[in-house]
């Protein structure tokens, strides 16, 4: 299996972002490269949009996350659990 096909039969929702962010940014480097047959870049392509909403959802969980962070009335600071899915249901 070559090193590109290993890439895609990983499962996206399972990679961190640094490791989202990382397969984006090869899939970019491919597509800029150029020469490759079209399906071949629909496939690159689809799979570079599927990428950066991953890495778009996890800056948005951190995000919301680090707005979470409440100060007790000991001074501590607390982080309060949510997902990015919990934000967009209450908007």
């Amino acid at each position: 299996m070559t090193e590109h096909l290993k890439a895609e039969a990983v499962d996206i929702s399972s990679l961190s972002f640094d490791d989202t962010l990382l397969e984006l940014q090869r899939t970019v480097s491919e597509l800029e490269e150029g020469g490759l047959p079209l399906e071949r870049s629909i496939a690159l392509y689809e799979r570079g949009v599927v990428l950066h909403e991953r890495c778009a959802s996890l800056l948005t969980t951190a995000e919301l996350r680090v707005q979470k962070l409440l100060e007790r009335s000991t001074g501590a600071i607390e982080a309060a659990e949510i997902k990015a899915t919990e934000a967009t249901d209450g908007e």
